[in-house]
């Protein structure tokens, strides 16, 4: 049984981090990008920009399972290069300012790649240095003194593009996966390892012959993991786990072949389950074998889940001004798998930053900028007519009476701007309709932070 309602339920209340330690983290990086931007040193000389990486970025952290667990965030500090230093000096040099600081002097360690600011007893940020040499991009290894090819803006294009195909269930699928993995603690496998291997699963022409093949969470769960199961039993060694953005660039480092075997092994095992709890057709047989899964939490009885809403909800009064296309404008959603619409989202320079493509920073954007949405890619046939959807929601644009959600046409620019105002999750939609029919669309997360 699908039991949509309790997946959503157990995803929001159970497994995504909760929105007080979101607005923590999010000050804490928004301070720490502050303090090397505005300073007077080595790093503030060369200080671009803080690109959110790993989980970070994806929006796939979720909260710590355990109470000696933390959780932590990576971030890219985009430097210019200095060519009279090595690779690890670019870290050392990093970690001398902090050092220096009244604020972070006690809270940071270097590591290979990063320096660890460790908030005690919550979570950390691993600052990465990060630079273009050359026309390409590279991390910086201090224990190696080498300069490593990478290419995480055009990872996190890459999994939010893998994302859109499911329908924005991808990123639930790999919370909910990485939830199991630190509950059951029967296998380990980096973050970045599940990314790739569930992202890869993801396929655009299994929709052609299985249109609902993402459409809820628990159908899209577990297919995804059917389909990674499939994978894997395929592959009786370890396969290589290839960088999808970054040619030649593998991960296989990060694992072994007996964690790979025992991997195998665990996923076998919990599709089996999952499907079976697919498909048990009695209500509370079917949440029995999820919480064989998941443990307890999930299903939790209505009285438990009203006091954790009541404990976290604010009640806030505001106008609900969002419009559906099937309900305020008569035209129905019958989405053709055939075609695809795409939207470009670039965030427009001012005075002291630079333009960036949205989705090449894990569609996370600050406050008082404008954004550009545009359709870059159309492949449905003869005329058609495009609508847009801008979608504010959060706490910030609830207390403002903001909420917005209207649906408007195109007034043939095949564009629209967007201010960046209240923070929060926010989405624009772009449909594309045929005689009176919607049979394309695509959707643009933006986060502001």
């Amino acid at each position: 049984m699908k039991l949509i309602k309790h997946f959503n339920t157990f995803l929001s209340e159970q497994v995504n981090l909760s929105e007080s330690r979101l607005q923590s983290l999010d000050s804490r990086v928004n301070s720490v990008s502050k303090f090397l931007r505005n300073g007077n040193n080595s790093i503030s000389s060369r200080y671009i920009g803080m690109i959110p990486q790993g989980s970070y970025a994806h929006r796939t952290m979720i909260n710590p399972v355990r109470k000696d667990d933390d959780f932590d965030a990576d971030v890219l500090l985009e430097m210019e290069e200095n060519a009279d230093w090595s690779a690890k000096d670019y870290i050392e040099e990093l970690y001398k300012v902090f050092y220096a600081s009244g604020t972070y002097g006690h809270m940071v360690s270097r590591h290979a790649h990063c320096v660890k600011v460790d908030y005690a007893n919550d979570f950390h940020i691993d600052v990465v240095p990060y630079l273009e040499r050359h026309g390409s991009h590279y991390v910086t290894n201090r224990d190696d003194d080498l300069f490593e090819l990478t290419n995480p803006e055009g990872f996190n294009e890459w999994l939010d593009g893998k994302n859109r195909i499911a329908s924005g269930r991808l990123v639930k699928v790999i919370r909910l996966f990485k939830y199991l993995r630190d509950y059951k603690n029967t296998f380990s496998a980096k973050s970045i390892i599940l990314n790739i291997l569930l992202g890869s699963r993801v396929n655009s022409v299994l929709l052609l012959g299985d249109s609902r093949r993402y459409c809820d969470l628990p159908t899209a769960f577990t297919n995804i993991l059917s389909d990674l199961n499939d994978y894997l039993q395929s592959n009786p060694s370890m396969p290589s786990v290839d960088d999808p953005s970054c040619p030649g660039q593998n991960f296989n480092h990060r694992w072994s072949e007996n964690q790979y075997q025992n991997f195998r092994n665990r996923v076998k095992l919990y599709h089996e389950w999952a499907r079976a709890a697919f498909d048990e057709e009695d209500r509370a047989e079917s949440i029995r074998m999820w919480r064989k899964i998941f443990g307890d939490s999930f299903a939790e009885t209505p009285a438990a889940s009203i006091v954790k809403s009541s404990a976290t909800s604010v009640p806030v009064n505001h106008t609900e001004t969002e419009q559906f296309l099937d309900r305020d404008y008569g035209i129905p959603e019958m989405l053709d798998a055939r075609y695809k619409v795409a939207i470009t989202a670039n965030v427009v320079a001012k005075e002291g930053f630079r333009n960036f493509n949205l989705r090449r920073h894990g569609n996370v954007v600050g406050p008082d900028r404008i954004i550009e949405f545009r359709v870059s890619e159309c492949t449905v046939p003869g005329s058609y007519r495009i609508y847009w959807k801008v979608r504010n929601t959060g706490l910030e644009a609830t207390s403002a009476n903001c909420v917005r959600g209207q649906i408007e046409r195109d007034n043939g620019s095949r564009s629209r701007r967007e201010p960046t105002k209240y923070r929060g999750k926010h989405y624009v939609e772009c449909y594309i309709v045929v005689d009176g029919i919607c049979v394309a669309k695509d959707h643009q997360v933006v986060v502001i932070k």
